[in-house]
């Protein structure tokens, strides 16, 4: 299934960014009866397809289409709903996801059907969009990615910028005020349908379901004015419309130079590096934060100094430190202890007693799954002793299971019948790459 974006809609989108760049104050009108056009749905489908999301509330998942009335069907059915002005968004199922410090986040999943009526309104819009928003923001942009945002950071630490105010936004999503994320779309966006559509979608009542596992409400339709949901195709580029705000001021008031501070932001994480005073830079981020109804979890905002410490951002642990052989400084970029913990606890789980019983092929091949996924993401910049120490998990993990599947129980008999090479020569284990996964050219330590 082609993921290309097709030339028809590509040409569209062209179109809509170069009106948006040349003026950026025009307001677009005329975009309602494009999401319906089949190569728009086509593509949407083609998108949410690849995700390979859970159902919504109402069950029916990507198979049942297919196998059902049929993926034609299905988006025939939807394009005539915006036509005849009869859609309508179904209520979004809530599931929380479980996180490091032993909370919880809320998760919003809509239906399949309106995953990808939201897609279709994305592809429209986004250009529109893309063209307002400013360099220094990386969440969920096309062509733009963590890793460019940990670059940023690392050649602001290099030019200087080393007192980080490290920002932590208290329940960003569940807290973006409806009528004033509406009001910023509609500074670009005068559409009443596209604008009815996307109301409609961040007042869809939320289930969720009590701790004996009965259905209920937890958010209240029209009662509630605010929130956009976690897992909704459209809530990231809604979130960085919301936010753009803080990056336009940054950049229109050049606070840059007067403040020396540079803003780095991927959706709701962001940090300020000051050069030397944080107090404004900080006091402004506040005043902005709270013109927009939004708030700093105070407990997890941390003023830094990169010199001396190490602050973590997007998974990764970033600090200014001294090379070893030449005494140096450079920007010190390696994944987080926080990510060592999660893959380590992540492979033993993979790995445990429990699963003796399944084909070791199956074993290894989740193993080798989590490894790839991860490896493909910290590979990055200084990750080399973080590599190194997965790398020796995850062999000292598949051998003390294939101790336990042979009921080998003295550890140098298993390091003798199992050593590293017959771990990957033999059961395939995915050896994770150990080297800078950077350019050398970097490194002056």
């Amino acid at each position: 299934m082609s993921l290309t974006t097709p030339d028809t809609i590509r040409t569209l989108q062209r179109k809509l960014y170069a009106k948006a760049k040349q003026e950026p104050a025009y307001r677009f009108y005329a975009l309602y009866d494009k999401i319906s056009r089949e190569d728009i749905l086509s593509h949407a489908w083609r998108l949410v397809r690849s995700n390979r999301g859970s159902p919504g509330i109402d069950g029916v998942s990507f198979e049942a289409i297919e196998t059902g009335i049929g993926v034609e069907t299905f988006l025939q059915d939807l394009a005539r709903d915006p036509k005849d002005k009869t859609y309508r968004a179904q209520p979004v199922r809530r599931v929380m996801i479980p996180k490091a410090d032993g909370s919880q986040r809320p998760l919003g999943i809509p239906t399949l059907r309106d995953r990808v009526a939201q897609m279709a309104v994305k592809l429209v819009i986004e250009p529109i969009f893309e063209a307002d928003f400013c360099e220094h923001s990386y969440g969920f942009r096309p062509k733009k990615s963590a890793h460019d945002a940990v670059d940023d950071i690392a050649n602001a630490l290099w030019a200087g910028y080393t007192q980080v105010i490290d920002a932590d936004l208290s329940k960003y999503f569940d807290s973006i005020p409806h009528a004033k994320l509406l009001a910023v779309v509609a500074e670009r966006i005068v559409d009443g349908g596209i604008l009815h559509l996307i109301k409609q979608w961040l007042k869809a009542p939320v289930i969720g379901e009590d701790d004996n596992g009965v259905k209920k409400t937890v958010g209240a339709g029209k009662a509630n004015r605010q929130g956009t949901p976690q897992g909704g195709v459209i809530s990231p580029l809604l979130a960085n419309c919301y936010l753009h705000i803080l990056d336009r001021l940054w950049q229109r008031r050049h606070l840059k130079g007067k403040l020396s501070a540079h803003l780095v932001r991927y959706a709701d994480d962001f940090v300020v590096m000051c050069r030397k005073d944080v107090e404004k830079p900080l006091k402004v981020v506040r005043y902005v934060l709270e013109r927009l109804d939004l708030s700093l979890n105070e407990a997890k905002t941390h003023i830094v100094d990169a010199t001396q410490a190490s602050f973590n951002f997007l998974g990764f642990a970033i600090q200014m430190s001294r090379g070893a052989k030449t005494g140096k400084p450079y920007p010190n970029v390696r994944p987080a202890d926080k990510s060592l913990t999660k893959i380590k606890a992540r492979l033993t789980e993979l790995t445990g007693r429990n699963l003796t019983p399944i084909p070791l092929s199956g074993v290894a091949g989740t193993v080798n799954r989590s490894l790839r996924g991860w490896a493909n993401y910290f590979h990055y910049r200084n990750s080399s002793q973080a590599m190194n120490k997965v790398r020796y998990h995850a062999e000292d993990r598949l051998r003390i299971h294939l101790m336990k599947r042979h009921k080998v129980k003295d550890r140098g008999t298993g390091f003798r019948l199992f050593p590293s090479a017959h771990l990957y020569r033999r059961h395939g284990l995915y050896k994770i790459p150990t080297r800078a996964g950077w350019n050398p050219a970097h490194a002056l330590a």
